[in-house]
């Protein structure tokens, strides 16, 4: 397969930039991502390299195994590959059969690769822990926070396509893009104080924080109390709790701040939940009719050869996304 995309995040804020590209750079989450790789790994230090970076991937099917029966050779397909197996940024990608699906054909390679790591995340939130879904989200009041980035501007549009009522927390100067998404209100979180301007708009169903830190101390405050309306997160400690204290201890810290968030916001009158990225072919079917019917569209910042994937990570690092960075192997 061909054609790689770098794994990107939604927000503009700094803390959320380091979560999203930290997993192979810097070695965020290694201690959780080795074990999953390998339970004996984790006894077997300095030896996790060579490792290949890269979540995306839309290329052409070369050899499937003999239990595949979906695929052929010669098919066109895009996946997103789990964070603890091999990348996608080389000519040849192996991926699990359950992990494809059939590449959109409204869309080239370059423009395709841009999305299933962040729609998969964005899916996830939104329908699989969130429960939206186009039957039940006519009308409904939606928060976006970080909602630039790749997983904001997927979820700006899943929403609008859900008829959904959009509002969008971004910096002043990516205004234009998320409202050319289909966003019905925008607030500068640059221009004052987010938590003010939120108190003069009515309450919301759904939030969906691509920002993390001390955002959920107020964000919380704009859902509609006792009417089912929830609060997702992409932001979670879990890895981070993991490589600081260990595997047992840091899954025992990780489940108690869950379940304490969870009972405090639930007395509250409002669900909170955590969200992770999922791969799944599945949901990538269901992904891909949305955008062959006009109602996705990527977005890509910029788009880099492979001989300067180091400058692609570069500017990752520098944040402040529109969109997705993605680099052509080709």
């Amino acid at each position: 397969m061909r054609q790689k995309e770098i794994e990107r995040g939604g927000a503009d804020r700094k803390k959320e930039r380091h979560l999203q590209t930290c997993f192979a750079v810097r070695g965020y989450g290694a201690t959780a991502l080795n074990m999953k790789r390998d339970p004996l790994h984790i006894k077997m230090k300095g030896e996790e390299f060579p490792m290949t970076l890269g979540r995306d991937v839309s290329g052409v099917v070369m050899e499937c195994g003999l239990d595949v029966k979906y695929f052929k050779p010669g098919d066109e397909v895009w996946a997103a590959v789990p964070p603890w197996k091999q990348g996608t940024l080389s000519e040849f990608v192996v991926v699990s059969g359950n992990e494809v699906s059939f590449k959109p054909k409204s869309l080239t390679h370059t423009e395709a690769a841009s999305l299933p790591y962040v729609a998969l995340t964005a899916w996830s939130a939104i329908n699989k822990v969130g429960g939206l879904n186009d039957r039940n989200c006519t009308g409904k009041r939606i928060l976006i926070l970080g909602a630039s980035g790749g997983v904001g501007t997927f979820a700006i549009q899943v929403m609008k396509a859900w008829n959904a009522h959009v509002t969008a927390v971004c910096s002043q100067d990516a205004s234009a893009l998320v409202k050319k998404l289909g966003a019905d209100a925008v607030i500068d979180y640059r221009s004052g104080n987010v938590e003010e301007q939120l108190k003069s708009l009515k309450s919301f169903d759904f939030i969906l924080d691509n920002v993390g830190g001390s955002t959920e101390t107020w964000a919380l405050k704009s859902l509609k109390k006792w009417s089912g309306a929830t609060y997702v997160t992409l932001v979670t400690p879990f890895l981070l709790n993991m490589d600081q204290l260990g595997i047992a201890d840091g899954m025992l810290q990780t489940g108690v701040t869950v379940g304490s968030k969870t009972l405090k916001h639930f007395w509250q009158g409002v669900h909170y939940r955590w969200a992770f990225f999922m791969a799944s072919g599945p949901y990538l079917d269901d992904i891909a009719k949305l955008v062959d019917e006009g109602k996705i569209q990527p977005v890509i910042e910029k788009t880099f050869p492979f001989s300067k994937v180091p400058e692609a990570f570069l500017k990752v690092e520098r944040g402040h996304a529109r969109g997705k960075t993605v680099i052509n192997v080709v």
